[in-house]
C-alpha cells in the first residue's frame, strides 16, 4: 500500500528490527549499506536486526541495485517487505448492503463479494454472516484461515478508535455500544477454525477517505472526503493519519444543522441529513411518483439520466457546498474529494456552485474538487490499509516478532 505517513526512524542503538521494517516499508532505505547510514547501527547490528525480519518471513531479498561507488564492484542487494506471507480480510457495511475482500498486505483485492445485508438485522446476526462470507472468500482466494493477520470493518457511524464500539449511531440500531471486535473475531473462528486475530473498526467515511489518500493523493497533507449516501459523513486524513476528534466523532456533517423544517433519523429537526442525503432525495422522488427508496435507487436514477432525479441531486449539492464553504474555510485541504451514492455530475455541480460562491477565495486557491477513485473498495481499501499499518507498526513489530520467538 502506497502513501504510508512518514515516521522518524529511531536512531543509533534505540533503532529496533521494526524500525529497520518501516524503512524499508517507507522505501526510505531498502539497502543494507543504507539501513546503516539512515540508522547509524554498525553493519553486524543491522544484519542482526534483519535476520529477525527474513525468519519472520517479513522481508526478503529483491534485485540488485545500482553500483554506488565509482570504483565499480557489486550491485547492492536491495530489500523488500515480503507481502505473501500473510493476508487481511476488510469489510464495508452499508445500511442495507456490505462488500467484504481478501487483500494482500500491499492492498491488493484478492477475492471480493457484495451483497444485501440490513444492519438492522444487529450485530450479532450481521457480524455471523459476514465472517461466513470471509470464509468462502478465503477459499476462493486459495487462502487458509491460519493466513490471516487481522481484519478491518468499516460501518456506518461513529467508533470509539479505543474500544472499536459504535457511540449512538443513528443508522444502526442495536449496535450501541455492542462489542463489534470481539463478535467479529469469533464468527472467523467458528466459519473458519482460525485463531482469534486483531480486529480493527472504524467509521466508513474515515476508512473512505483513508484508503482514497494513501493511493491515489500521499502527497496531500490535509484531505477531506464527503460521503453521501443513505446519509452524510467526512472523513479527514491530516498528514497521513484519520482525524477522529476525542471520541470518533469528527467529521459528522450530516447532523449540522441547517435551517430546514424536516426531521432526521436522529431525531433532530433540520439536519444535513434530512434534506441533502441521497435519503432524502429518494423520498422527494417518492413522493412525486418516481419509485425511490434509497440513496442506492437514487444513484441508478442518475445513472440512467433522470431529470428529476438530477435538479433535486444538484438542490442538494448545493445545501452540502454551503456548509462545506465552512469546513474548507476551516481546514484549507488540499483535496475535497465528494464520494457516495449522490457522487456525480448533478451533485458535484451544486456542490461547486455553493462552495466557490461562500467560502473565501483564500480557501480555494489550491482546493482540487474531485469525486471518488477506487469507488466502492475504498472503504475496503482504507480498512485494509488500518490494519496493515497498526501490525506492521515498529513497536508492535517488536512485540509481534517477540511472541513468534524471532
Amino acid at each position: 500500500m502506497t502513501g504510508r505517513p512518514g515516521r522518524a526512524g529511531k536512531g543509533g542503538s534505540q533503532a529496533g528490527a521494526g524500525d529497520l521494517l518501516e524503512l524499508v516499508r517507507s522505501g526510505r532505505a531498502v539497502t543494507r549499506g543504507a539501513l546503516q547510514q539512515a540508522t547509524g547501527l554498525s553493519r553486524a547490528t543491522v544484519g542482526q536486526r534483519l535476520d529477525r525480519l527474513f525468519r519472520a518471513g517479513w522481508l526478503r531479498e529483491g534485485a540488485g541495485g545500482p553500483v554506488d561507488s565509482p570504483l565499480g564492484g557489486r550491485p547492492s542487494i536491495t530489500l523488500e517487505f515480503d507481502d505473501s506471507h500473510a493476508v487481511v480480510l476488510a469489510g464495508d457495511l452499508d445500511t442495507r448492503h456490505a462488500r467484504a475482500a481478501v487483500l494482500s498486505l500491499t492492498g491488493e483485492v484478492l477475492a471480493e463479494h457484495s451483497g444485501a445485508l440490513a444492519v438492522e438485522d444487529g450485530p450479532e446476526a450481521v457480524l455471523g454472516e459476514l465472517g461466513r462470507w470471509f470464509a468462502e472468500l478465503l477459499v476462493k482466494a486459495g487462502h487458509g484461515g491460519e493466513e490471516v493477520c487481522g481484519i478491518g470493518l468499516a460501518v456506518p457511524g461513529p467508533v470509539d478508535s479505543v474500544t472499536g464500539r459504535v457511540v449512538q449511531p443513528p443508522m444502526m440500531p442495536g449496535w450501541d455500544g455492542h462489542d463489534i471486535r470481539g463478535r467479529l473475531s469469533r464468527a472467523l473462528t467458528e466459519h473458519t477454525g482460525a485463531r482469534p486475530v486483531p480486529v480493527l473498526v472504524d467509521n466508513d467515511a474515515n476508512l473512505m477517505a483513508y484508503g482514497e489518500q494513501r493511493t491515489g493523493y500521499p502527497d496531500c497533507t490535509a484531505f477531506v472526503l464527503v460521503k453521501v449516501s443513505t446519509g452524510i459523513g467526512a472523513g479527514v486524513v491530516v498528514d497521513g493519519r484519520v482525524y477522529r476528534g476525542v471520541d470518533g466523532g469528527a467529521g459528522d456533517l450530516g447532523h449540522i444543522r441547517v435551517g430546514a423544517d424536516a426531521q432526521c433519523r436522529c431525531g433532530a429537526h433540520g439536519c444535513l441529513a434530512a434534506v441533502a442525503s441521497g435519503g432524502a432525495v429518494a423520498r422527494r422522488l417518492a413522493a412525486a411518483g418516481v419509485p425511490a427508496a434509497s440513496g442506492s435507487d437514487v444513484r441508478d436514477l442518475l445513472a440512467a439520466g433522470h431529470p428529476e432525479a438530477a435538479a433535486l441531486a444538484r438542490e442538494a449539492g448545493r445545501r452540502v457546498g454551503d456548509v462545506l464553504a465552512t469546513v474548507v474555510t476551516l481546514l484549507n485541504p488540499g483535496v475535497l474529494m465528494i464520494a457516495g451514492d449522490l457522487a456525480g455530475t448533478p451533485f458535484l455541480t451544486g456542490v461547486r456552485e455553493l462552495l466557490y460562491q461562500r467560502a473565501l477565495p483564500r480557501s480555494t486557491a489550491r482546493l482540487d474538487v474531485v469525486t471518488s477513485r477506487l469507488g466502492e473498495r475504498a472503504g475496503l481499501i482504507g480498512a485494509g490499509a488500518l490494519v496493515v499499518e497498526h501490525l506492521y507498526a515498529p513497536e508492535r513489530v517488536e512485540e509481534r516478532l517477540t511472541a513468534m520467538g524471532v
